[in-house]
């Protein structure tokens, strides 16, 4: 029976569930939140930061919604998940429309300070004491001698080029869109399943390397194998999958090799910025406890201070250490990594994926990550290091 015929039986089998997971899908599509976040006068701004010697407190200015938040919450809330009568797959569905109303109102909330902060500790929480301590662990090590690899000569142009050489190994579209509007220097937009490049970035090798197993190895990946399933809630997010997949991705830059101590000092930075929020620290407090104690240079510092304070405080980097300790951890054991890569999924829904694919309403994937077959990073202080978080 093929996937088109299968699908039309657990049409006919969950009537409901499949109505309600459409009327999701068409009403979550413009609320990627991070298309929001992002600021529009980056540049700008960080001018008059460094004209003011670390003392102005920047002024961000975010696109505009695209939405009524008011009329989507009241359509998401008015979903007759009662209908469901398997409890588990209610409760999935309950705890997905829970998750997809908390993230409008995030995006609601952009640039009101406090309001964002804590509409965003409830999609990404907090740093905890492990993971600062994980943070600061990582920071005493010292820095590596600066290679060929680490200078930046590529062009975004460049960069375009070895991506589209890179994704050759898959069949699914590569959508790539140059941007000035993003904190990144490149970045996957899962909404509309483009890879996006800052036009005016430059790339260094190792960086090319980092972002394709990244951003087209994992990202792209689940993004993919999301929209093959029968369900659209696997396109557009679990609950939690933000941790999940972004430890799947930095995992998979250490499996290719391209993983640095100096890109995972950059992560312990976020903790560090993002744990900066919770004691209440403003722009320049936050980019001086980077800066001047923990000396990272300047330009550095201030992109870190952004990612954190974007938006009014966002927490969302502090995910990326703890996801790659877990991530890690399940590698040692053995684990196999192929019901992460499903879609969007979180590592607290593993089970629950797994009964998925028991009632047929998840298929196998098919696009893998070829990191993860094999080994390719060699670096002993890496090891040393994963091996020790807490």
């Amino acid at each position: 029976m093929s996937r088109k015929e299968l699908l039309a039986v657990q049409q006919d089998k969950h009537p409901a569930l499949f109505e309600i997971d459409r009327n999701l899908d068409h009403l979550v599509r413009r609320i990627e939140l991070l298309s929001y976040v992002n600021p529009l006068n980056v540049e700008k701004e960080k001018q008059r930061f460094f004209a003011s010697k670390y003392l102005y407190e920047p002024v961000f200015k975010y696109p505009k919604l695209k939405f009524n938040p008011y009329k989507l919450h009241r359509l998401f809330f008015a979903q007759p998940l009662e209908k469901i009568t398997d409890p588990r797959l209610y409760q999935l569905f309950r705890d997905v429309l829970y998750h997809y109303a908390n993230m409008v109102q995030s995006i609601e909330t952009i640039g009101r300070g406090r309001e964002f902060y804590y509409n965003s500790l409830r999609i990404y929480g907090t740093p905890r004491e492990r993971d600062v301590e994980n943070a600061k662990f990582i920071l005493h090590f010292s820095d590596e001698n600066p290679s060929s690899e680490m200078e930046k000569v590529f062009t975004a142009k460049d960069a375009r080029d070895y991506f589209e050489d890179f994704s050759s190994k898959y069949d699914f579209p590569l959508n790539i869109r140059f941007s000035t509007h993003i904190a990144a220097d490149a970045m996957v937009s899962n909404a509309t399943q483009t890879l996006l490049i800052k036009r005016n970035a430059l790339f260094s090798k190792n960086q090319l390397l980092t972002l394709a197993n990244h951003e087209i190895g994992v990202h792209l990946v689940t993004t993919f194998n999301g929209l093959l399933q029968p369900l659209k809630i696997f396109s557009h997010g679990f609950p939690k999958n933000v941790e999940t997949q972004e430890g799947l991705a930095v995992f998979s830059e250490y499996m290719s090799g391209a993983l640095t101590l100096k890109r995972l000092k950059e992560l312990a930075y976020r903790v560090i910025a993002s744990d900066s929020l919770i004691k209440g620290y403003s722009f320049s407090d936050t980019f001086d406890l980077i800066h001047n104690q923990h000396k990272l240079n300047k330009h550095d510092a201030f992109s870190i201070t952004l990612r954190a304070h974007r938006g009014g405080g966002f927490t969302k980097d502090r995910l990326y250490l703890s996801g790659l300790r877990k991530i890690y951890r399940r590698y040692s054991e053995g684990k196999p990594m192929d019901v992460l890569l499903t879609g969007k999924v979180a590592l607290e829904y593993e089970e629950m994926v797994e009964y998925l694919y028991e009632l047929g309403l998840a298929n196998k994937i098919t696009y893998g990550n070829d990191a993860f077959l094999k080994k390719h990073s060699h670096d002993q202080t890496l090891d040393f290091i994963l091996d020790n978080l807490k």
